[in-house]
Parts: C-alpha cells; structure tokens; sequence
C-alpha cells in the first residue's frame, strides 16, 4: 500500500482480512493531510444518492467494527440538520420520502427544543435527525488505528519513505526495494508522483478549506450539526429538484457564503470544544494562507444557524484534499497496480467500503469473504 491516510489504512485493513501480509508505505512519519484535519465525522445522510451513500453505510459498520479493539472513542452519533428557512424545509421533507431517510425523523421547532435544550433559541422551521452517522477525533483516531493494524494485523509500516518507482514485484523507495505482487496507491493530495497522467485524465484538482476549533460552549451537543448550506452542497440533498428554490434564495440572501465554498458542519469533541468549518477553494496550487473573511463568514453562519454567539476561535488550519466530479475512482495503471482516489473529502465516509472493492477486485474475493 501507498499512503497512509485513511483511504491507505483501510485498504491495509481489507487486504490483511484477505490473508494478504501488507506493507504501508508512507512519505510522512506521521499522518498530517486531510485525515487528521478534517471533522472525523463519518456522514451517511446527505451523501451522493446510490454507490457513496451505501459505501457511507458499509464504512460506518466497518468504523464501529474497528473502534473498540482499536481504542478509538465514539465521540458523537447522529445529525441534526437545522433547516431555518421554508426552503430548506421543503427540501427535507423531499428527502423524507427517498429510500436515503431510512430510520431519520423530520422535527418541529418545537421539538427540537424539547428534545435538545442545547438547541433551544435555534431559528428552525424543521430539522433531520439521522441516527446513522458516528464522529471520531481524527488526529486521534487515525494513528490509534495505524498502531492497531500494526499489532493485531502485523501490517508493516514503512515511514518516512517516498515511492519512486513502481515495477512489480519491485516498489523503489527512498529506502530501498520493496517487493510485493500488488500495489494499491492512495496518492491522497499528492497528483504528481505516481501515474499523474491517469489522474490528469479523471480532471482532479485541489480543494483547500479552513476549518476552526472553538472553546467549549458549556452546553452538550445533540449530534453533529449542519445547516441550509450544506442542503444545497451535500447532493443527496441538492440533487432533489426542491433543492433548486432554496439554492435561488441562498444566492441572493448569502452570496459571499457561496463564493468561499461555506458550509456549516459543528462537531464536539470529548473536552467540550466545537470543531467548525468549512470553505471551499479550488485550484492546483492552493495557497498556503487563511483568510479572515472567511473565518468571519464560517461564523456568521454558526451564528444563523444556532441562534447563538459562537465561542471564541482556540485553534485554526487550511486542509487539502483531491477533487473531482466523482467522488472516487479506481484505476488499473499497470498490472497488478490500482490506484484509487476519494475526490469528494468523503474519505472518512467511504474509505473501508472503497477498500473491499479495491481488494475484491485484486483478489477475486466477495467482500463478505474479505472480512
């Protein structure tokens, strides 16, 4: 395996179910990319409608499979999608009526507020809860995970190591040959070091985001919380025609939110602090430097959506994930090799579903026999 983010781990974990002996091999002593800077947060409602979504599903299980042993803690469960406008309630209650609502409610103003005090003042005209979704502590969680797969699985971590060249049996690194009859590359952001011809051709770029941490409120989260925005940007949502009015008003009403890309995702950690975010930039050199507006907008909306100051900002970063129209891919650049990208920042969601395939499809085995 090349990479060692999630989408990398949870191929290391596919394979070595699958009887295989598994090297990981990394650039990066420690995973610093998107995987650890993201919310954690494995979202299965709102995802794209058919295979993402029941990749979100699978993943979710395999994530509650490997949290316990792994000693990685839940920290939340379920969404709270807060709808304040009529629109955005039209929207939910078109979602309501798809096969994606399985087990979700549509909620009143008023029981939002009975249900979850820590919501009360919120200026919602219906609300989603989803019961389906989990939210681990990333920087946590992924290195809790590489150490398990290290000692329950005897996966070898080679890092830090750059892969030069792939010709199988042999994987040219930095520090040596690595022999292997597969490869699996999970280049991560990374769209230049190996078969960048292949990921040119599938149109990936680079999305940059900003992402804040914010002091505790004093109060509990119900779940995870999203809002209008996120309505028109999550396309198990913006893919239902009522979407469209609602996307009409959020142009008018919040232009400069649209332009960065904004929309609100609030988790809680186990200390009691809100991770927040986030923008959207897209380009194939983003760059390096956060800007306040965005910040201030990220807020703004916080503010909307809970009807609440936001607390004060403790912690702020930009990350970077790859890009394109779908939301994943799997190539076959050369024999024996796939090479396999999350272009969707839904890599937390769909990774351990994405990884089975991947193995099913080296190793001709069902992803039932795999586990």
């Amino acid at each position: 395996m090349v990479g060692a983010g999630i989408l990398g781990l949870a191929h290391a974990l596919a394979a070595a179910k699958a009887g295989k002996s598994v090297v990981v091999i990394d650039r990066d002593a420690h995973a610093v990319g998107a995987s650890v800077r993201n919310f954690g947060f494995v979202t299965i409602t709102g995802q794209r409608r058919g295979a993402t979504w029941n990749r979100a599903r699978r993943s979710r299980d395999v994530w509650a499979e490997v949290a316990g042993p792994a000693g990685i803690a839940i920290d939340q469960r379920g969404l709270a999608m807060l709808g304040r406008r009529d629109e955005a309630r039209t929207v939910l209650e078109a979602f309501m009526d798809t096969e994606m609502a399985v087990d979700c409610q549509l909620l009143s103003q008023a029981q939002v507020e009975a249900r979850w005090p820590a919501l009360e003042g919120a200026p919602v005209t219906a609300a989603l809860w989803s019961p389906h979704e989990v939210r681990v502590e990333s920087r946590l969680a992924i290195p809790r995970l590489a150490a398990w797969l290290a000692e329950a699985w005897n996966v070898h971590f080679l890092r830090p190591a750059a892969v030069q060249t792939i010709a199988l049996p042999q994987i040219q690194t930095s520090r040596g040959v690595v022999l292997a009859e597969t490869c699996v590359v999970c280049p991560g952001d990374d769209l230049v070091s190996l078969y960048p011809e292949v990921i040119a051709a599938r149109g990936v770029t680079l999305c940059s985001l900003q992402m804040l941490r914010l002091a505790s409120p004093g109060t509990t989260l119900p779940a995870p919380l999203m809002s209008d925005l996120g309505l028109t940007r999550y396309r198990g949502y913006a893919d239902l025609p009522e979407a469209s009015a609602l996307a009409a008003r959020l142009a008018e009403e919040q232009p400069r939110h649209l332009e960065h890309g904004i929309h609100l995702i609030v988790v809680q950690s186990a200390d009691g602090s809100l991770v927040v975010g986030d923008s959207h930039h897209y380009g194939d050199t983003p760059g390096p430097f956060a800007a306040q507006e965005v910040e201030d907008l990220i807020l703004d909306e916080f503010q909307a959506a809970t009807g609440r100051s936001a607390p004060p900002v403790i912690e702020r970063w930009k990350g970077v994930y790859a890009s394109a129209d779908e939301d994943m891919f799997m190539a076959t650049p050369e024999p024996g090799v796939r090479l396999v990208m999350v272009t969707s920042g839904t890599g937390a969601s769909t990774a351990f579903a994405i990884a089975e395939e991947t193995i099913a499809d080296l190793f001709g085995r069902s992803r039932d026999a795999a586990a």
